[in-house]
């Protein structure tokens, strides 16, 4: 297999033709070429199909180009397996024009996924990056990608479209995730800020998820009023009436449980108005004698699952109830608390010594209260005024004097007592701690996700345009729909052994590029090779398993 590598030294470029074979069942480099710069690579290239070999005559290839391949054809061919583009045009109907709005929608998908929100559906700038012309159709024009085509066909899919289209893929997706029937419902209430012209919406999105692999089945958007006034009840029994219909109808059900945080659990009461069961947190002050357990009290949770992660299973009394309790302990975020401690609380002493010095100096003229305030603005960092005690003396500005002091006894019990520790609570007396754990979870790998797919304020793309609810949805559609397509490949990938987050993954899949050498005409149409960059060989092993052979350049 050729492949061409590019190597940067002191800011040049030069690339490499490299010939991999497998040996023992794994890949490996079988033979190098220089080729030199791309200025020089004709001279380099050898090969019998025509192409230019040094001092040969034949003409050298008047450029290179390098296009996104492996996560667009790995994206690309799970919407082919959902049939998403049939499905919605199914729905919504095709009319002559040149990109049915199942094709539309699947590339605003696809290029979601891909691109994230560093160019909001500029479908335009991006599809010339890309190798996806060759195995998209029909053929595409840039053109035809415009802002104002694109929504001008999305106008024509209306919200009751869109809940069909989503009930046509649960079968599907349903299919790709696996046989585990457990259903999580998640409230996402910061979802997203929408910015026009004349208003800003504040939306949060509800999601039925698979309790394996978080994978979104079925959405419910809904408009925030104020910041925090999450209407959880309400998105709960949405959810749960359309997944029961949508079971109802043959899509495939199981047990439906709840996942809120300390906050929402007020607002629900874990479920059980509903009927339904529940993963929630508890604050750790509510059950300090809990928190206080010596380490030996705690178990391996999953070392594969999830390395360096202990619990304690047991039982409490919550809201004047028996329930089940798990305490559970993360080495890795005992440690990332640590050291965001010690960043907050060396940047207050440091700034707090810089106050201390212009009160001795009598620069800062500052009536007390002002100075107080300044103090309670440098400690107002989390756990910082627990650890870090300060005495302001005097009451005019030139008798004001400061001094502050760090109690390690504090820091080490706060160390103890609540760095890498959560507090679950939940009705599931039959779930392992793993599935507690990964239920609980899913909500934060459901928000990095997004946060990869969807920027936090989403601008309106001109200075005329509105965002009303029918565009909001659409836009809601494709980055559920974005997030449904990663976190089934994040799947796919993890049952061939490769246990990547989403962001590794697709850091993986775009490294595997495909370049084009452009060669002059040699009295018909330019002549073009196409080669895919080197492979390591968890790349190989991707390659593999998304099948990206089959959208490969074939020369």
């Amino acid at each position: 297999m050729a492949s061409v590598v590019g190597k940067t030294i002191n800011g040049r470029t030069y690339y490499y033709l490299v010939e991999s074979a497998r040996v023992g069942g794994k890949p490996r480099i079988a033979s190098q070429r220089y080729l030199g710069s791309a200025d020089q690579i004709a001279a380099a290239v050898l090969g019998a199909d025509g192409f230019g070999a040094a001092g040969s005559g034949t003409p050298a290839p008047r450029g290179t180009r390098h296009l996104s391949f492996g996560d667009v054809a790995a994206v690309w061919g799970v919407l082919e397996q959902l049939g998403f583009a049939r499905l919605v045009d199914g729905v919504v109907g095709v009319r002559r024009s040149t990109i049915s709005p199942g094709t539309y929608l699947a590339l605003a998908v696809l290029h979601r996924v891909v691109v994230g929100p560093a160019s909001d559906l500029d479908l335009q700038a991006w599809w010339p990056t890309t190798a996806a012309e060759r195995f998209v159709r029909p053929r595409l024009s840039p053109a035809a990608l415009d802002h104002r085509r694109f929504w001008r066909a999305m106008d024509r899919i209306g919200v009751d479209d869109l809940r069909q289209v989503e009930a046509g893929l649960l079968p599907g997706v349903l299919r790709e995730s696996g046989p585990d029937g457990r259903v999580l419902m998640v409230d996402i209430a910061d979802f997203a800020t929408y910015v026009d012209n004349a208003d800003t919406r504040l939306a949060g999105l509800g999601l039925a998820v698979t309790l394996d692999g978080a994978v979104p089945l079925v959405s419910y958007p809904y408009q925030l009023l104020r910041p925090g006034s999450t209407p959880f009840t309400t998105v709960a029994s949405q959810l749960a009436d359309r997944h029961g219909q949508l079971a109802g109808a043959g899509a495939g059900a199981g047990p439906v449980t709840v996942v809120v945080d300390a906050g929402q659990s007020a607002q629900v009461d874990f479920g059980t108005r509903m009927g339904l069961h529940f993963v929630g947190s508890l604050p750790l002050g509510d059950h300090p004698d809990l928190a206080a357990r010596p380490a030996t009290r705690r178990r391996t949770v999953d070392h594969v699952r999830f390395p360096g992660v202990t619990a304690l299973d047991t039982r409490a009394r919550v809201a004047g109830t028996d329930r089940r309790v798990i305490l559970v302990h993360s080495s890795t975020m005992r440690a990332a608390q640590a050291r965001g401690l010690a960043r907050d609380l060396g940047n207050a002493t440091r700034r707090l010594d810089e106050l201390a010095s212009a009160l001795r100096r009598g620069t800062l003229g500052q009536p007390r209260d002002r100075v107080a305030a300044e103090i309670a603005r440098i400690t107002r960092f989390r756990w910082v005024d627990r650890v870090l005690s300060t005495s302001l003396t005097g009451t005019e500005p030139g008798d004001l004097r400061l001094r502050w002091s760090v109690d390690e006894a504090a820091q080490a019990r706060l160390a103890h007592d609540v760095f890498g520790k959560q507090l679950l609570v939940t009705d599931h007396d039959d779930w392992s701690v793993a599935e507690v754990l990964t239920a609980y979870r899913a909500r934060y790998r459901l928000e990095s996700t997004l946060r990869q797919i969807l920027a936090p304020v989403v601008t309106a793309p001109s200075a005329t345009w509105r965002w009303n609810d029918q565009r909001i949805a659409v836009h809601t559609f494709i980055c559920v729909l974005a997030t449904t397509v990663a976190h089934l490949m994040r799947r796919t990938a993890q049952e061939a052994g490769l246990d990547l987050s989403v962001r590794e993954l697709f850091d993986l899949l775009a490294g595997i590029e495909e370049t084009r050498l452009r060669y002059p005409s040699t009295g018909g149409r330019p002549r073009t090779r196409q080669l895919l960059a080197e492979r390591d060989e968890i790349q190989e092993r991707l390659f593999e398993v998304f099948g990206l052979q089959a959208y490969s350049p074939k020369g």
